[in-house]
């Protein structure tokens, strides 16, 4: 191990977490000079500034002529926000799933990951189809924004579960501006400055780790495949762990959440649908058949996780962390085809899996239950004698 990489691996570091916390605090003043909530600009400016570097990569694959990258690079990242990243995040601190994003982002995030889906079918993500992705996100940020503005300015204005107030209040107490700080203090071009500060640290920092990494990965002897799988697809989504930590551990939670959410929804259609508007992206025939789908099952997977007591508790951040451990181990054993591979895809696919689906259902009903008991109690209030 050279000085040269230790060196990168301690650079990069520091970038990520020093990177992290400008993208927040700034992500957090922004919300209050736009008079917006937090968990907004987490979907939004947030979300879109943590995936640059997926940006970068398949921009950069299409003008070298490998725009099929494109795919690997968003559905593994995709894959790894929610399983590792929300999966570490939760671990920290459990994440508070607002009633908004159960309600609205998370279902969305499930439909552009099923269109994605659709329109891969034929082999080919179009121009065409680019230009369906890119309209479906830019329409999702712009009602997002209206939206939270209107409500912030009325805030009597109160959906039937109070995720209108919620957006309210968190809009005048955004964590991360001290309380007695007047927010109107700090001007959208310096808020704007910190983000963009942040943006560039964490790109900068992901490139050094990513660097260092596959050095010293090389160096153990490990194979070309085993650092893609591992070091090099983690390393587009640095970013948005590092934003995310950095946000539980500063207590905002709802811009944790956020930032995963709208980065899977900006990966899909700015991402894919930029690269693709540069070029068609042809979808390989095992992408179709297991990564996409995955893709799929994780985003639905997260419904019923952040729905059961509004929020991802640490024992399932424990649970995401695990699969997508499996999820890299069976990904390297069909690589590498190896013996235990049969073995191991029969005890996720007829024991784990069906497990887990199992339970999250149990979770879900009960959950249910417990809404509608609170619904009915609030109706029909017990008469005091």
């Amino acid at each position: 191990m050279s000085a040269l990489t230790v060196a990168a691996l301690a650079v990069g570091f520091v970038l990520l977490v020093a990177g992290g916390e400008s993208l927040v605090r700034g992500a957090g003043r922004l919300a209050v000079t736009l008079g917006i909530s937090p968990l907004v600009v987490g979907l939004t400016v947030v979300a879109f500034a943590t995936s640059t570097p997926e940006l970068a990569v398949s921009v950069d694959a299409a003008l070298s002529g490998h725009p099929g990258l494109a795919v690997g690079n968003v559905v593994g990242s995709n894959i790894a926000n929610i399983l590792l990243i929300l999966g570490l995040t939760a671990l920290i601190a459990p994440l508070v799933a607002r009633s908004r994003i159960v309600r609205v982002d998370i279902p969305i995030m499930v439909g552009f990951s099923i269109i994605l889906l659709v329109l891969a079918l034929d082999g080919v993500i179009s121009s065409l189809d680019g230009l369906l992705l890119l309209a479906g996100v830019v329409a999702y940020v712009v009602a997002t924004v209206v939206i939270s503005r209107r409500r912030s300015a009325d805030p009597t204005d109160t959906a039937q579960d109070g995720s209108a107030m919620e957006d309210a209040e968190d809009a005048e107490g955004a964590v991360g501006v001290d309380s007695a700080e007047d927010g109107t203090s700090h001007s959208v071009l310096k808020s704007s400055a910190m983000v963009a500060l942040g943006v560039l640290m964490l790109v900068v920092g992901a490139r050094l780790l990513v660097t260092a990494a596959s050095d010293l990965a090389a160096a153990w002897g490990m194979s070309d495949l085993v650092i893609g799988l591992t070091v090099v697809a983690i390393g587009t989504s640095l970013p948005e762990l590092a934003t995310s930590l950095v946000a539980a551990f500063r207590g905002e939670r709802d811009l944790a959440i956020g930032n995963i959410v709208g980065s899977n929804m900006f990966n899909i259609g700015a991402v894919l649908g930029v690269t693709s508007l540069i070029t068609p992206i042809e979808v390989a025939a095992g992408a179709i058949r297991f990564d996409l789908p995955i893709m799929v099952a994780v985003a639905l997977a997260l419904l019923p996780i952040a729905f059961t007591g509004m929020a991802i508790k640490r024992w399932e951040g424990f649970l995401f962390a695990g699969f997508y451990a499996a999820y890299i181990a069976y990904v390297v054993l069909q690589a590498s085809d190896h013996d235990a591979l049969e073995p191991f895809s029969t005890a996720m696919l007829w024991f784990v899996i069906p497990f887990t689906a199992l339970w999250l259902i149990v979770l879900a009903t009960y959950e249910l239950g417990v809404i509608r008991g609170r619904r009915h109690a609030r109706r029909d209030p017990v008469p005091q004698e």
